[in-house]
């Protein structure tokens, strides 16, 4: 709760509104290792801050948006370009608690595609070739997103899950893909779970974090 509260007072007083600066984590070029994009390359932009608080998050040093630098989007576009998969994933953290608007904008510009991965619990910004809907229980997502999602992407973390998922994808269009993924500390157990459930529902996929099998960031 500690970081949760230290994010809410950085992310209101000091990230510009504009969306002309957004506090950068981390950005690297990797493989995309889950959802509908799995193998695909792409240049990931980490920004800082989330008050979801997903106790099984890995990426909990994300949350404090004080944490990590205000950065220009023009800074962070340049970092992008030399990169040959002219594509960009931009996650968190949560990413829509910024106004994305300048940095999608930007990159579009220069020929990269823009994707974010969100749980959707603010409102849409920024101009998107892909949205990934993955939403949690511990915040709901604001409802102008679901319109919006080309893929629903729920984390399985017990039996009670399946039935929430179907709750959501009630709710995307007719062409979102839907995929279900295990929480990793239980794949092992929730695994078969999921294997069965899309066997028995096929609107359904299974995702699986495949880069931690690759051991790649």
């Amino acid at each position: 709760m500690e970081s949760i509260k230290a994010f809410k007072t950085a992310s209101i007083h000091t990230v510009p509104k504009d969306g002309s600066q957004l506090p950068l984590m981390e950005a690297f070029y990797t493989i995309q290792g889950e959802g509908g994009n799995t193998g695909t390359a792409a240049y990931f932009i980490r920004l800082g801050g989330c008050d979801v608080g997903c106790h099984w998050c890995d990426v909990k040093e994300s949350w404090d948006a004080e944490l990590h630098p205000l950065t220009p989007v023009e800074e962070i576009v340049k970092m992008a370009e030399p990169f040959p998969g002219k594509t960009v994933v931009i996650t968190g953290g949560e990413p829509l608690l910024y106004n994305l608007n300048p940095l999608t904008s930007l990159l579009q510009e220069q020929g990269i595609k823009t994707m974010i991965e969100t749980s959707g619990a603010y409102p849409i910004s920024g101009y998107w070739d892909w949205v990934c809907l993955s939403p949690k229980k511990f915040k709901a997502p604001d409802a102008s997103v679901y319109p919006f999602a080309d893929e629903l992407k729920v984390i399985i973390f017990n039996k009670s899950d399946f039935a929430w998922a179907e709750e959501h994808a009630a709710r995307v269009g007719e062409k979102t893909r839907l995929y279900l993924q295990p929480e990793w500390s239980k794949a092992n157990q929730l695994t078969p779970l999921i294997v069965e459930y899309v066997k028995n529902n096929p609107k359904w996929r299974v995702s699986l974090q495949t880069h931690k099998y690759m051991d790649i960031p």
